[in-house]
């Protein structure tokens, strides 16, 4: 019986290779006229490699498919010199693709999107499969509703060492995305932007993870869980909460006016976590609609975070109307003044907190450091 097991295994193993290596093919351009030209034949498994210099943005791809063994690539040749995409309004636009991966690419000086992808209008069949890695979005915007990645109907994805630097409306714009991870990137703000938040969940977006980020002046709120969308841009349909099932865990802040909102969001983890210096609140808790289809923001847990702060927050939580903060929990964090002796004033009494008092400038640097 082993034997014959054995045997199924490397037949089913062999079955997956020839799928991957048969339809594998790798195609090289150098200049925006090949690209154009090599965007219009794509097919699963291919990689389309880009030479690094400076390629005219506005390519649309729509109803692009790779598949499970054999996914469609495109990618800068040299990780150190990565090919740029400039001009246009939004570098790439992405319309209910699957199975597609961008790498070592960077948009800059986009007035729209720096990348859009969505899913066509179909939101019964969301876009999915998609990975991020290693791209660079930069001075998008610089004013308004304009994002550095922005996504609709998109599941199944991956943003994974990504840099996100100066932008209008959010470095991310999830609406109605599910079952996602953002992980190990950078976002930086800039004087001159806008830049509402750093990653915003909203419209139905569920079951994502934010984990291991950099967040530097990243926004008015750095994380938005959850935010304020017109109905018909719900996917795949309107429900009783803008975010829901969202875990932000491992990253690091320092500054914004609040590190993490709670905005018309069911539930919500929140966890070991640095925060350092934020300029106005540590956290908030809002609802940004009176609809009453939507239930009240609750059941949030902060938990096992670090927290620094100093005489800039006078307001821990800034708590808005028709919320149920009496539903959040506060756990184990550890609660650090700089300059004074001050104890958080939390909407629920906190569970074995640690506070430190007047921790002083030395202590805060040496915590500080990366």
């Amino acid at each position: 019986m082993r034997r014959v097991v054995v045997t199924l295994c490397a037949v089913s193993l062999c079955v997956v290779l020839w799928h991957s290596c048969a339809s594998a093919a790798e195609v090289r351009v150098a200049d925006s006229q090949q690209l154009r030209a090599a965007i219009r034949q794509l097919s699963p498994g291919t990689t389309l490699v880009l030479a690094p210099g400076v390629y005219e943005g506005g390519l649309y791809l729509e109803n692009v498919a790779g598949t499970e063994y054999a996914p469609i690539v495109i990618a800068g040749a040299d990780a150190n010199n990565p090919p740029v995409f400039r001009g246009g309004g939004e570098a790439l636009h992405l319309a209910d693709c699957r199975y597609v991966t961008l790498r070592n690419i960077q948009a800059e000086a986009f007035p729209s999107n720096g990348i859009n992808i969505d899913d066509g209008g179909s939101f019964e069949t969301p876009a999915h499969h998609i990975v991020l890695e290693a791209v660079t979005i930069l001075r998008t915007g610089p004013q308004g509703n304009h994002d550095a990645l922005k996504m609709s109907g998109v599941d199944q994805f991956t943003v994974r060492r990504c840099h996100f630097e100066a932008w209008g409306g959010s470095g991310i714009d999830m609406v109605g995305c599910h079952q996602g991870v953002v992980e190990d990137c950078t976002f930086l703000g800039r004087e001159g932007f806008s830049q509402d938040n750093a990653v915003q969940l909203k419209g139905g977006t569920a079951d994502v993870l934010v984990q291991c980020c950099s967040f530097r002046n990243a926004g008015q709120r750095a994380v938005n869980l959850g935010g304020s969308t017109d109905l018909p841009y719900f996917r795949p349909r309107v429900g009783d909460y803008e975010a829901k099932n969202i875990t932000v865990a491992g990253n690091r802040f320092t500054g914004s006016l609040a590190p993490v909102a709670w905005v018309t969001a069911d539930g919500g983890h929140v966890h070991h976590n640095t925060i350092i210096l934020p300029d106005k609140w540590v956290l908030r808790i809002l609802q940004e609609t009176a609809d009453p289809q939507f239930k009240p923001c609750h059941g949030g847990v902060f938990e096992h975070n670090l927290v620094i702060y100093d005489s800039r927050v006078q307001v821990f939580v800034n708590i808005g109307p028709r919320t149920a903060p009496e539903t959040f929990v506060f756990r184990r964090n550890a609660w650090c003044d700089t300059d004074g002796c001050r104890k958080p004033q939390l909407p629920t009494a906190e569970q074995d907190g640690t506070y430190v008092c007047d921790i002083g400038a030395d202590a805060y640097h040496r915590t500080s450091k990366p």
